[in-house]
């Protein structure tokens, strides 16, 4: 089946944040699948609606009528992170935020696509502790998904999504690898030509690295990234904050 009108709606992974910087503008992986899209059909038209920063509450709320609005054949939900690591997280209110996208969408008659998340804890042993959330969220998105039809991407049984390659040092956001294969497995569960299971194929092995070492590794990270991560939340700041849509109409795309 082709794709004319394809939305994605989420928040910094979506936006496409570290593929790319401030200055030259996000590619990041639904900019990616966009382009795989736009090579199958003429006419092919993109929007991105994703903020940084937002809660699943603030992206249903915000993105949601804006992207029925836009009449769209394709959908992409990616929401959820931005609570799970968060003081107090709700996996049943968040769960229903998602639930409530998915069916908004489908009921629209758009194709739909959501997404699990990998292993936190492999790929920031630090925050080890959120993993039964991780594994508790993942399985209402599954859940929702089949109640509405849509499509998952589930990435966390596959040792790939937890590859340092595959991450940006802020262990937060995907590298322009990891963008990559994302989009690879997007285009993957779409049925796209071309594209096979080659997504969650693991990388050449790394060398083996001192426990020393990734001690320290693990210390620079909690002091330059997690750090000031705990610092915005006791302020009330979101890196969202006064943020709009990179890309808030459905328009063509060049390809690269």
């Amino acid at each position: 089946m082709g794709y004319l009108r394809y939305v994605a709606v989420g928040d910094s992974q979506t936006e496409g944040l570290n593929d790319g910087d401030e200055r030259t503008g996000y590619r990041g992986w639904a900019d990616r699948l966009a382009e795989l899209l736009a090579a199958q059909e003429d006419g092919f038209r993109y929007a991105n609606l994703a903020v940084r920063g937002r809660l699943a509450a603030g992206v249903r709320a915000e993105q949601t009528d804006a992207a029925l609005a836009l009449e769209p054949d394709l959908v992409t939900v990616m929401a959820g992170m931005n609570d799970l690591v968060r003081p107090g997280f709700d996996a049943p209110a968040v769960a229903a935020e998602l639930d409530a996208m998915l069916a908004a969408f489908t009921g629209a008659g758009a194709r739909v696509l959501t997404f699990t998340f990998p292993d936190v804890a492999k790929i920031a042993p630090l925050v080890r502790h959120l993993r039964p959330r991780v594994i508790d969220l993942n399985a209402r998105i599954r859940a929702a998904a089949g109640r509405h039809g849509a499509l998952v991407v589930d990435t966390f049984p596959h040792a790939v999504t937890t590859d340092p390659r595959l991450w940006s040092l802020d262990r937060i956001h995907a590298s322009p690898l990891g963008h990559a294969r994302i989009a690879a497995a997007a285009a993957h569960a779409l049925g796209l030509p071309g594209d096979g299971t080659s997504w969650s194929d693991p990388l050449p092995p790394l060398p083996p690295v001192p426990a020393w070492r990734r001690a320290g590794t693990e210390a620079a990270w909690a002091g330059r990234f997690m750090g000031p991560w705990v610092v915005r939340r006791l302020r009330g700041r979101s890196s969202g904050d006064g943020r709009t849509a990179k890309r808030p109409r459905l328009e063509p795309v060049a390809l690269p």
